[in-house]
């Protein structure tokens, strides 16, 4: 195994020096460097609790012959005789209301060369994409890019902040512009032939296969790089060597996957861009959500009250949302203004109902297995929200993680009911963790 993550690691260093060396070089010749050692390593770095795609075959299964399996994928492979599998479709719930959203389980060997082409393409890619960019690569993350967003918001005293919503962003994802974005940086045609089997390959619902002219069905190991690319050249580039040029004040942009914000210092430019953004998007096949893409004045309390002429009489300090949090302006300990971050009240209510249902499920558990398995959702929780200023989300969290237990345990027994007293008196010898931050916001700002 070392061996393997050794070889995969020295060619993709060679890869990546090359790109950054010539940022207009296109690769001729990629293919060849997947090998059996490539896609030994591209197994090992596949998940194996995945779902299982249409073939039903698990992780498990594929690996009692693995050897058999990866020469003979190999082979298919390099011979150009690989058929992509369609994908699988099931729908989950998508925020804390009736909606869901599509996604699409590919089969596990398709899942292992998907991998080992993602493991081929990143290190080019990653060369080319820009540091406002977070979803999806190697060494960032969300709180990374929530940390941009605070310090971007506090360099210039709050701005103006556009909140970008891409309409079903993989599902118009136009394959036509996407293949020549890959080829700006891909000319393999091995690669990019197997690249347009996956786009082409289908979704198996409800027993019926159809094949949408565009799109990348989410779930797929290779789709969140694809997307990167596409919105690297629709969205990232286009921002940096054309827009920010043309503005009178500074301006920045986080993206992480589909989710953007750009916050600009300057309003005139910010309504300028917000003019032509969907002009831009609709040249690639995209739409912005005409209802939840908008401008927000985000400006300073202060600086609100002292230029007061775009703004309506008495209004309220506006607040937007990013990966989960409402951002606000509050006054610090010190007294000095702030931009805050809280759980986003959608986000809260999911992940209570979440708790509710275990609660409902799991009532007639023991106490201790019960209890063991809350803090374990509460700790999971708090790894995610539990940043710097969030402590009274928290503390609302576990009050009503702490109401729903209680209220399920009373119906234990039709005729024993557990009122506070009981409950607190319970909760001393099986408390929840206590509230800590785990994420450190100036920490991450330190580090950018």
């Amino acid at each position: 195994m070392l061996s393997n993550l050794n070889h995969v690691s020295t060619q993709q260093r060679r890869l990546a020096e090359l790109a950054k060396r010539s940022p207009e070089l296109a690769f001729t010749s990629l293919a060849h460097l997947i090998d059996i050692e490539w896609l030994r390593e591209a197994y090992r770095r596949t998940r194996k609790d995945g779902a299982a795609g249409i073939d039903g075959q698990t992780a498990q299964a594929y690996a009692v012959q693995l050897e058999t399996n990866l020469q003979s994928l190999l082979a298919r492979f390099r011979f150009g005789t690989y058929r992509a599998p369609p994908v699988r479709r099931v729908w989950i719930p998508k925020g804390s209301g009736n909606e869901t959203r599509p996604i699409g389980i590919p089969t596990f060997e398709d899942k292992v060369l998907q991998r080992a082409v993602f493991m081929l393409l990143e290190p080019i890619f990653e060369t080319d994409f820009d540091d406002g960019s977070y979803g999806f690569r190697p060494g960032r993350s969300t709180h990374q890019a929530i940390a941009a967003m605070w310090k971007h918001t506090m360099d210039v005293r709050g701005g103006w902040v556009l909140e970008v919503d891409l309409r079903k962003f993989f599902d118009t994802l136009d394959h036509g512009h996407l293949r020549a974005f890959l080829q700006r940086r891909v000319r393999d045609g091995v690669l990019t032939r197997l690249i347009g089997k996956w786009l082409q390959a289908g979704v198996l619902e409800a027993g019926q296969v159809s094949h949408p002219d565009a799109g990348s069905p989410q779930g797929g190991v290779i789709s969140p790089l694809l997307a990167n690319i596409y919105l690297h050249y629709v969205l990232d580039e286009w921002f940096q060597q054309v827009v920010q040029p043309r503005l009178r004040g500074r301006a920045y942009l986080v993206r992480y996957a589909d989710d953007a914000a750009l916050v600009f210092a300057v309003e005139s430019d910010a309504r300028r861009v917000l003019a032509v953004l969907g002009q831009r998007c609709a040249k690639y096949g995209l739409t912005i959500h005409p209802e939840k893409t908008r401008l927000i004045d985000f400006r300073r309390p202060d600086a609100r009250r002292a230029h007061p002429q775009s703004e309506k009489p008495q209004s309220k300090p506006e607040t937007f949302d990013l990966l989960g949090f409402t951002h606000y302006w509050s006054r610090s300990r010190n007294g000095h203004w702030i931009v805050k971050r809280q759980t986003m009240s959608k986000r809260l209510t999911r992940a209570v109902q979440a708790i509710d249902q275990w609660c409902r499920a799991h009532r007639h558990d023991r106490l201790g297995e019960q209890h063991a398995v809350l803090c374990q959702k509460v700790r999971g929780h708090d790894a995610y929200y539990g940043i710097t200023g969030n402590g009274e989300s928290l503390k609302t969290f576990r009050y009503l993680v702490q109401r729903a237990w209680r209220r399920w345990l009373s119906r234990r027994h039709r005729k024993r009911t557990l009122d506070w007293t009981k409950f607190n008196r319970l909760l001393a010898n099986f408390p929840l963790p206590p509230v800590r931050v785990v994420q450190s916001i100036f920490s991450r700002v330190a580090k950018a």
